[in-house]
Order: structure tokens, then sequence, then C-alpha cells
């Protein structure tokens, strides 16, 4: 366990843009050479789990959906699949953007909007989201070996700038155990649900290789100026 004042995790490339621009080139040329979409983050469960989760509480079907670095974009395609019509991916990768286009071009999706952004300082047009779906990114910005503290709470802001008052954050993590993640985003936001993730077993002890949460944006509460109104 960290000490106060300590970072929970280890510096790593993997927090790095150019890492992610290296890998999607990659992943973008593999896909031009034999169509392979590459890696999915956390495996198809975690796209089945967060589609399930929509569906099980009825999410109507144009709901303004935002993924936060969204890589390949595969997530997109199976939420279009799934009749979702209101679809966003934004990475601060090109190469991931010209990858999940190339994607969405395979797949026929046309109306899935993409767009490279950092989301640690989203463009003002990027606001208003009924849903925020992250799996991984968190995670990333939490290795960044440049003030990885001060970049999560950019992103706990940037959060509560794009997510509507009450809308949902969906986020999936292999670092962060429910706890952390409740600490981290407990400045606006409250914990709705834990979805169920794979279990392991070492040393006669169970617990889960992955943690998945739903939170929700608490509403704005109306200040004294505006009572007066």
């Amino acid at each position: 366990m960290a000490l106060p004042g300590d970072e929970p995790f280890s510096p790593s490339v993997l927090g790095t843009r150019e890492h992610w621009d290296a890998a999607y080139e990659r992943e973008l040329q593999t896909f031009q050479d034999i169509g392979d979409t590459g890696e999915i983050w956390f495996g198809e469960e975690s796209m089945v789990r967060i589609i399930r989760w929509l569906e099980k509480h009825k999410v109507p079907l144009d709901s303004s959906v935002l993924d936060i670095g969204t890589g390949n974009g595969v997530l997109l395609v199976e939420l279009a699949k799934s009749g979702y019509t209101n679809l966003t991916g934004i990475d601060y990768s090109p190469s991931a953007i010209q990858l999940s286009e190339k994607v969405r071009e395979k797949e026929g999706m046309s109306n899935i909007k993409l767009k490279v952004e950092d989301f640690l300082a989203p463009s003002a047009e990027l606001s208003g989201f009924d849903i925020c779906i992250d799996k991984g990114t968190f995670d990333a910005v939490s290795l960044d070996p440049s003030d990885a503290a001060g970049k999560r709470r950019l992103y706990v802001g940037s959060l509560g700038r794009v997510l509507k008052p009450e809308g949902f954050f969906l986020i999936t993590s292999c670092n962060w155990t429910k706890e952390e993640l409740l600490n981290e985003f407990r400045e606006g936001f409250e914990i709705l649900e834990e979805l169920p993730t794979p279990k392991f077993c070492f040393g006669g002890r169970i617990g889960n290789s992955v943690t998945a949460l739903v939170f929700q944006r608490k509403k704005v509460r109306p200040s004294i100026l505006d009572k007066l109104d």
C-alpha cells in the first residue's frame, strides 16, 4: 500500500504518448497488411459486460456515448451493432484514430464519430455526454512518468466537464481496486454498481484481476445566486 504522498505505481512507458503512438502505428500497419484490428483491451468479455449493463438498465439507444481512449474503436463498433446510434470515440494518438477509422469503414459503421483529442485538455465541443466509458485509459494516465497525480486530477476534472449531471461513467481497470477508484472519483461522482469480473485464487485468497465500476455524476447543486434569481 502506498504511503500518503507516494505514487501508487511506478512510472512506465505505458503512460507515455510516444509509446501509444508507436503501438498504434504498428497496429495500423498490421491492419493494412492483414486486416487484423489488434488487441481488445480486457478481452471481448469486457465489451459484453458494458453492453449488458446498458441493456439491463434500458439506456436509450440514442444516448450520447463517449469512448475515452478509443484505440482501435472496436468497442464503438460493438455498441453500434447493438443498436446505439450516438457514438463518439477520442484518442490522443492520431494513429489510433486512423486505425479506428479503418475499422469503422470495414464494418460499415459510418455514423461513429472519431476525433483526435487529449482527454486531459478536451476541446469545448466535447461536452454533454450521457455515458462515458473508459477501458484502460485511466490506468495509462496513472503510469505517466510526468506528474501522474496531477494528470489523474485533470482526468477527473475533464470527466466532470464532458459528462452530463447524472450521466453514467463506466470504468474498467487492471491497476486500481474498487476502494482506490472510489477515492480517486470521490469529487463529483457516486458509485452505482460494481460489475462482475473474472476472479483468481492465489495462496488461498480469492481476488479480481480487473475492476469494473459504474459511477454517476452528482447533480450540480444550485448556488445561492441561482436561488435569488
